[in-house]
């Protein structure tokens, strides 16, 4: 029996940071294809609506980048056939993916279309109201693309939790595979068209593999992601349940892909992809979106960098320790920070709404922390940046 490696606690956050996309220098320009690398190496990129900074998924590439044109993710998620590089679907939440990765998730798409998978509330239409969705399929296949909006009478709803029937199930029709997104109108709202238009028939048409495999493959994909991770980290990333991930890895390390090894305070052992760079620095500086697959995982979060972050945008204001929407700070190869921002975009300023520093964030992080609001200012078209009028330091301990 080979003998479980054991890494320590410093080499594991950097073999997890280069796995990331944080071990090399920020490029001049990005081009097209630095990004595409960058989003291959991601696997993907989670969306959210709130929109007080940037949208979430334009975030991880500026992070590992720097500065570059948005029109690349727009033009590659949303824009016309021919230049489509990725697709809409739900991986670990709603996310952005390689097209390359469309025939791992169709068994996810076929549980949908049997009320497997999705919501609870979705899964009526795989069932006594499937007629119902198929009319809405209709619709779409015979009068083109349309957004949920374009099917309702009475407007001002707002939140999931007020969804219309027509958006529900289109959403199930969306989940089950029978449509995708085609593009996103201003206010970001969706606008469904049959998979098929939208796809491109290269995709479509390779073969699907079984169930079994398919996941075996996306915990794969996580853990070049991830470099080093736990069984419930891989499964997580694409949102695996507990069998399944199970089954997967114990296949990968049988077959030599995945090798279990040891972190001190780690309560399980870890698991690390055979092709994880192992660098001996990390010289990184980056703020991060609250939904980064670096932070998204937030027991990883702490036993990585011993940094306990949550997102308080749904706690009232009055309870909230950090602020609204708080981006982690990572310098080198520690989280040393977080900061609360806002784009005020009427008066072009970044406004920085408070700073939190960690007890280990060296005497001169703000100069870092400076630099990098700066970059992300110009970056959003931004002219000023408005700091606080001090830090707060977290006492050690």
């Amino acid at each position: 029996m080979k003998k479980v490696e054991k890494l320590s606690l410093a080499e594991t956050r950097r073999i997890a940071l280069a796995a990331q996309g944080f071990a090399r220098l920020r490029p001049e320009k990005v081009t097209a294809g630095r990004w595409l690398k960058t989003i291959g190496q991601l696997s993907l990129h989670q969306i959210d609506s709130v929109n007080v900074l940037v949208r979430a998924h334009y975030l991880p590439a500026f992070s590992r980048l720097g500065a570059y044109d948005r029109s690349v993710i727009d033009t590659a998620a949303w824009g016309a056939p021919g230049k489509r590089r990725l697709f809409e679907y739900w991986a670990h939440e709603a996310s952005l993916l390689p097209l390359s990765l469309h025939p791992l998730l169709r068994w996810r798409m076929a549980r949908a279309d049997r009320g497997e998978a999705g919501w609870k509330g979705l899964r009526v239409f795989a069932h006594e109201r499937r007629v119902e969705a198929e009319g809405f399929l209709r619709r779409i296949r015979d009068e083109g693309p349309r957004a949920a909006s374009d099917f309702e009478e009475k407007r001002g709803r707002t939140g999931w939790w007020e969804w219309s029937d027509a958006k529900r199930a289109l959403e199930w029709l969306f989940w089950a595979g029978h449509i995708t997104t085609a593009t996103r109108r201003g206010s970001f709202e969706r606008v469904y068209d049959l998979t098929e238009r939208v796809i491109p028939a290269e995709i479509l048409d390779l073969p699907t593999p079984d169930e079994r495999n398919a996941q075996r493959a996306l915990i794969e994909r996580a853990a070049q992601s991830l470099g080093v991770a736990t069984a419930q980290e891989l499964r997580d990333y694409f949102r695996l349940g507990p069998d399944e991930g199970r089954q997967a890895i114990a296949s990968l390390v049988e077959a030599g892909l995945l090798e279990p090894v040891e972190v001190p305070g780690w309560a399980r052992l870890a698991y690390l992809h055979p092709e994880a760079r192992r660098p001996r620095r990390i010289s990184a500086r980056a703020l991060l979106a609250p939904f980064d697959p670096l932070v998204w995982e937030r027991s990883r979060a702490l036993r990585l960098f011993d940094f306990h972050y949550r997102i308080e945008i749904y706690t009232p204001a009055e309870k909230r320790q950090h602020g609204y929407y708080v981006l982690p700070f990572l310098l080198g190869d520690r989280l040393v920070g977080r900061l609360d921002l806002k784009a005020d975009r009427q008066r072009g300023r970044l406004l920085v709404h408070a700073v939190h520093l960690e007890p280990h964030a060296p005497s001169d992080v703000m100069d870092a922390i400076s630099d990098e609001l700066r970059a992300l200012a110009d970056w959003l078209g931004l002219a000023e940046v408005v700091l606080p009028s001090k830090p707060i330091r977290r006492a050690a301990g």
